[in-house]
């Protein structure tokens, strides 16, 4: 038999219970609140206690009511974080097993689509999903068998928060993590990311390939071209990390083709002026400058690019003279020379000049070829203030540069 305090916690839950049952949207909404600022950071045991062990009673009627109301959004980040209270306590296998049984994981994933729903509701779903993606690898990869690697990827492009954004960071790191089975999934997916028209969800999609990278090891094919298009951008903290990922797969089987890539960068095809402004040039925040108003907003990615480029290559020819010689017999020196002559972009000139003192000081050869190139006089200036250099010289020496001829892979 039931002792008469048991039976009156029992009576407590069922009142509970019936006031859930038969309360009306704003009387849950009160009813949800009192309950996230009551039991936040409660174990599961505690829980139990708190509801004469049938906490599992009032979970289902929050993942029914979910089910219910998701589209409309009523009370979503309620509902949302009164399930993580059930789901994050200790020892909360039981209430994780219940919840996705009855269709958690696509409830959770489905809202990051919708988009009627709030920012912070879609937040909130993300947090949920970090709960049980942190759970175990099992539980990993019910997410990624649920399609959710593309849901979450596509919200990341989608969201104009960056607390949100660095929550679904977190959210792929973890799925990248103790997750053999789809941890190429996830990789696959981070690459998907790195054409958005997000900065943000650029430099976290780079940032989060670095991890993953390592981890899987090979490369995939795609990713060459995909972090070199993303030099092109306007946001310096993007190619920074764009910049560090290619300090790693230059380790990796694309070593090859990322050299290539790079010095052909230096020697763009600009486009014609007529062509339609790419979208990433609509955003407000410019960081690089033109060095003239006239330059048509055309050539500027293929220019930011080539400044961009001429940096990497000297960030990796500073810390691998291997590599250094390699892009040698890629004629890089020539490359630069002509990059030093776009008298279009101050940061093309600025860049190559300071990549392309590193080869001369290095490589007596280099030194050789490019001071007969330049002759006497320029060649002085380059080495007196290579930083300098574009503000020093004539439309006659920038012909020079950007005609140039030289070869040193022959010496090479």
């Amino acid at each position: 038999m039931t002792s008469i305090k048991e039976q009156a916690a029992i009576s407590r839950l069922l009142s509970f219970l019936q006031d859930w049952d038969n309360a009306g949207k704003a009387a849950r909404s009160h009813i949800l609140d009192n309950f996230i600022e009551n039991n936040q950071g409660k174990t599961a045991p505690e829980l139990e206690q708190e509801f004469s062990q049938g906490a599992s009673l009032f979970l289902v009627r929050l993942t029914t009511w979910l089910r219910l109301t998701y589209m409309t959004g009523s009370s979503l980040e309620k509902v949302l974080k009164s399930i993580g209270i059930f789901l994050a306590s200790v020892n909360s296998n039981r209430y994780l097993i219940e919840f996705l049984e009855v269709g958690g994981v696509l409830t959770l994933l489905e809202i990051l689509g919708l988009e009627k729903i709030k920012e912070e509701d879609k937040k909130e779903s993300i947090k949920l999903l970090q709960v049980i993606a942190n759970s175990g690898r099992k539980y990993k990869e019910l997410i990624c068998e649920s399609y959710g690697v593309r849901s979450i990827a596509e919200f990341l492009a989608k969201s104009k928060s960056e607390e949100t954004q660095e929550e679904v960071q977190v959210l792929l790191n973890s799925l990248v993590h103790g997750n053999p089975k789809y941890q190429n999934q996830v990789y696959k997916g981070l690459i998907t990311l790195l054409p958005s028209v997000s900065p943000k969800a650029q430099q976290l999609a780079l940032q989060t390939l670095r991890t993953a990278q390592s981890i899987i090891g090979a490369t995939h094919p795609s990713i060459v071209d995909c972090v070199l298009n993303v030099l092109c951008t306007m946001h310096l903290e993007v190619q920074y990390e764009a910049i560090e990922l290619i300090k790693d797969l230059v380790n990796y089987d694309v070593c090859e083709a990322l050299l290539k890539g790079l010095v052909d960068l230096l020697t763009p095809s600009v486009p014609e002026a007529s062509e339609p402004q790419p979208k990433i040039l609509s955003d407000s925040t410019v960081v690089l400058q033109l060095t003239t108003a006239r330059l048509p907003a055309a050539y500027l990615p293929a220019f930011l690019q080539q400044a961009a480029a001429a940096k990497a290559i000297g960030v990796l020819a500073r810390g691998n003279t291997s590599l250094a010689e390699e892009m040698l017999r890629l004629r890089v020196v020539h490359s630069l020379m002509a990059a030093m002559g776009n008298a279009e972009h101050s940061n093309s000139q600025r860049q190559a000049s300071l990549t392309l003192e590193y080869f001369v000081r290095i490589f007596p050869v280099v030194a050789e070829h490019v001071q007969r190139s330049m002759g006497e006089e320029l060649y002085r200036l380059f080495r007196s203030n290579a930083e300098d250099l574009h503000m020093k010289i004539d439309s006659v020496q920038v012909d020079i540069l950007a005609t140039n001829k030289v070869n040193v892979s022959r010496a090479v």
